[in-house]
């Protein structure tokens, strides 16, 4: 690398996470640098308005950020789609948006909107359009899915190995798992991605997971890249991210 890169992993609504894990990279003498988020900042916390208010006000302010899609990102996109309700055909049959599993329950709540016992799904947009700022879905509909830059490929869950980078599928961007991660070859790029939440950062040869679990109240990580080397940033400083086999 030439310059110094900073990454955040899935936010899941976590906003006082996330503006911890901004206050660690100004400290860090990151203000002016480059931050790419990895997707996933709405479902499950308590706080997804929040987020992206932050992120909203942060690209306004000029901020170098690069905001990724993720699958929950989409849900939430979807749902609001101006024709009426989309959803997501790589949900499980019997999963959707507002099931348990998934957090759009808590995500309309952050914005005042909470589910009756009875209603209909066109009426739920409705109401759920009229509290979501026009400012929140135009970034819902302006995220990219990938961010290539020095050697790095940036995506929310992965790629589909053996397909070039610049063809990837935005399903396969936003969703896969076990393809991917237990593929060994050189990708062409170091994958950094999130999507599959796991104890600490893992950092393999061909792949970075920067998904440490903040959806389920677990720390959210910030990675630094720089001069070929990777870092998690706490509060104490940077502690380097030890490769794996």
């Amino acid at each position: 690398m030439t310059g110094i890169l900073y990454a955040i992993g899935d936010i899941h609504g976590q906003h006082g996470m996330l503006e911890t894990a901004l206050s660690q990279i100004d400290a860090d003498g990151g203000a002016n640098a480059r931050v790419v988020f990895l997707g996933d900042y709405v479902d499950r916390g308590p706080d997804s308005k929040g987020v992206i208010d932050t992120l909203v006000d942060g690209q306004n302010a000029g901020r170098d950020w690069i905001c990724l899609k993720g699958n929950h990102d989409r849900f939430f996109e979807w749902y609001l789609h101006p024709d009426g309700p989309r959803f997501d055909p790589h949900l499980l049959v019997g999963y959707h948006w507002f099931h348990p599993a998934i957090g759009g329950t808590e995500t309309i709540a952050s914005y005042g909107v909470y589910l009756p016992d009875r209603i209909r799904k066109a009426d739920l947009a409705d109401l759920l359009h009229a509290e979501v700022p026009e400012t929140h879905k135009a970034f819902l509909r302006g995220l990219k899915t990938s961010h290539l830059e020095d050697g790095l490929f940036f995506a929310h869950a992965g790629i589909r190995p053996g397909v070039p980078l610049d063809q990837q599928a935005e399903n396969d961007l936003l969703w896969i798992r076990q393809e991917f991660h237990s593929d060994k070859r050189d990708h062409g790029s170091i994958v950094v991605h999130g999507h599959t939440p796991v104890d600490a950062p893992e950092r393999y040869a061909n792949r970075i997971n920067l998904d440490t679990g903040a959806g389920y109240g677990r720390p959210l990580t910030v990675a630094v890249f720089e001069e070929d080397e990777v870092f998690r940033l706490t509060d104490m400083g940077r502690e380097r991210i030890p490769s794996r086999s």
